[in-house]
């Protein structure tokens, strides 16, 4: 490859965050909570440490919408972002050694958190073939006495795969054998989705309430990247630790955030209804351009997140350590021009996560260096 080659500009399909404007709603909310700070010359108040009662009261209300009926404001709590929330949780329930158990495909980033939090992650390698399928013989086997915590998001990143309702069911029939295991759902993604029905949540399920958890945000569902929003709700006694937790380290998300977070969260279905509407073509356009490629295979589309993981396999070069080639195939993709998230990162090498929360401009240039980087034509 040429040396101007190599130094174009690199185009990400590897950013965590969408394009997207923010919701006119909450910016409106932020924006007169400073003006009215700004014509009444005060301070902006300082909301408690467990987030705004009004913010607390409308999450609770939309996990009701959604088929939890046992959520109130005392369950939830909002954090200086989905991240915050979850080394909280983590922390609060985890001893030194607990074992977590974590199927993979998954998030990059549980395994410095579990490990900052004190506690021993073990993977769960779920199969592409058959669409990265939980059994619940398979978790029954992989679950031990000794296992803290299981981790699961939904949908799922990297892979958007959805889990429904009767798998969520079949999955927790086996977690109540372990009366010592929590189960936390991590669900930022619950609105960007392309199924018939709407993203189940982990709260709606029977019994849900004693030992389980969901960690969530604003940044991917509700378009408010870089705002340092995300909430959590948990058992009352669990939300009462950590919010404990939160006002001694920390301090809370600001007033204004928070009203924007308000409004986002009252106008929830609408506004993951326009994301949703604007990720429809670039989604195909990638689906269409991975299938173009030379041994592609027919693939599930991803049912959730804004992401496809694209099995590139058939690209690694030989005679590497798997992971040692994933790392050498994305150096290969950044060299033709396009950063990608390796696999091996989050379980999978040879796979790559690919965003398709693009511009269609900077999508349909990037496909064409994929191909050059991956194909001698």
């Amino acid at each position: 490859m040429s040396d101007a080659a190599s130094s174009i500009p690199l185009l990400s399909l590897a950013s965590g965050y969408g394009h997207f404007a923010v919701p006119p709603v909450a910016l409106a909310a932020a924006i007169a909570a400073l003006a009215t700070a700004g014509q009444q010359a005060a301070p902006l108040a300082v909301a408690p440490a467990a987030g705004l009662p009004a913010l607390r009261a409308a999450l609770a209300a939309r996990y009701r919408r959604r088929g939890a009926p046992g959520v109130e404001a005392e369950n939830v709590l909002v954090t200086a972002g989905a991240k915050t929330g979850l080394f909280a949780v983590l922390s609060e329930l985890l001893q030194p050694g607990d074992d977590v158990l974590l199927p993979t495909p998954n998030w990059f980033g549980f395994g410095e958190l579990v490990r900052r939090a004190g506690g021993q992650l073990r993977t769960l390698l779920l199969d592409a073939a058959d669409n990265y399928n939980l059994t619940p013989e398979a978790l029954r086997a992989a679950l031990t006495p000794a296992t803290r915590l299981l981790i699961l998001s939904n949908p799922n990143n990297p892979t958007g795969r959805v889990l429904s309702a009767a798998e969520w069911a079949g999955l927790l029939a086996v977690t109540a054998e372990f009366p010592g295991l929590w189960v936390l759902s991590d669900e930022i993604y619950e609105g960007i989705s392309f199924g018939a029905a709407p993203v189940p949540t982990l709260l709606a399920q029977p019994g849900s309430h004693a030992r389980h958890v969901v960690v969530s945000g604003f940044s991917k569902s509700l378009a408010l990247a870089g705002w340092g929003v995300g909430c959590l709700a948990a058992p009352p006694a669990l939300a009462a630790a950590v919010a404990a937790r939160l006002f001694a380290t920390g301090v809370a998300v600001p007033v204004p955030v928070q009203l924007a977070a308000l409004a986002a969260t009252e106008h929830a279905e609408a506004i993951g209804a326009v994301l949703c509407a604007q990720l429809q073509p670039t989604r195909q356009q990638l689906l269409d351009g991975l299938a173009a490629l030379p041994g592609a295979e027919a693939v599930a589309a991803p049912e959730g997140t804004y992401y496809v993981f694209a099995d590139f396999r058939r690209f690694l070069p030989a005679g590497l350590p798997p992971a040692d080639a994933s790392a050498a195939l994305v150096r290969q993709l950044a060299a033709a021009g396009v950063e990608v998230v390796d696999g091996a990162t989050c379980g999978a090498p040879g796979f790559v996560r690919l965003s398709y929360a693009v511009p269609e401009k900077v999508l349909t240039e990037a496909l064409v260096r994929l191909r050059a980087g991956l194909v001698s034509e």
